[in-house]
């Protein structure tokens, strides 16, 4: 039974929940960014928080470690030359990077809030494979690959034949008719 990983939450509740000032961003971020609630903030914060605490453990060791590092930060595309760069970071460089950000940049949807349901509802392909985590992180390889299902349009029955055949019952009737009176 060695072998069962514990689950650990991938963020920290704020000291004060009640802030005033702290409540007013989060909500600039969440109508912004589309975000389902205040957790995936939290989220992200601690993301950052462990890539800033990374790069300050990295600030004494050899420059081919460092910039291992900085290649990884660089694939998912935040853009890293030294370390102040990801001292630098904000939740915000990492809401960049979502998939539903970038639907809205792409224009496939036209609000954040939009792009989250089409992925939510498995829509959104990327690399040809379904995608329905709105906060799965888009590496810069990934950029172009991004698209919509192609929908199925439903065919009615076609009109024309049963129109028809209307057509050909009521000159039947009429014959009928005709024949009667005769």
């Amino acid at each position: 039974m060695g072998d069962i990983k514990r689950k650990r939450k991938l963020f920290s509740r704020p000291k004060k929940l009640f802030d005033r000032a702290r409540m007013d961003e989060e909500n600039i971020l969440v109508k912004r960014y589309g975000l389902k609630n205040k957790r995936e903030i939290w989220k992200a914060k601690t993301a950052v928080s462990k890539l800033r605490r990374r790069a300050k453990a990295l600030i004494g060791k050899d420059i081919a470690e460092q910039q291992k590092f900085f290649d990884k930060l660089n694939k998912i595309g935040m853009g890293i030359v030294d370390i102040s760069d990801v001292l630098a970071l904000t939740e915000e460089n990492v809401f960049e990077r979502r998939l539903q950000t970038f639907i809205v940049k792409k224009k496939l949807a036209t609000t954040t809030k939009g792009a989250r349901q089409l992925i939510v509802h498995k829509n959104v392909l990327v690399d040809g494979k379904v995608v329905n985590v709105p906060s799965f992180v888009v590496t810069i390889d990934l950029e172009d690959k991004i698209s919509l299902k192609e929908r199925k349009v439903k065919i009615k029955k076609e009109e024309a034949p049963v129109e028809e055949a209307k057509e050909d019952v009521d000159k039947v009737e009429e014959e009928n008719v005709e024949v009667k009176k005769e």
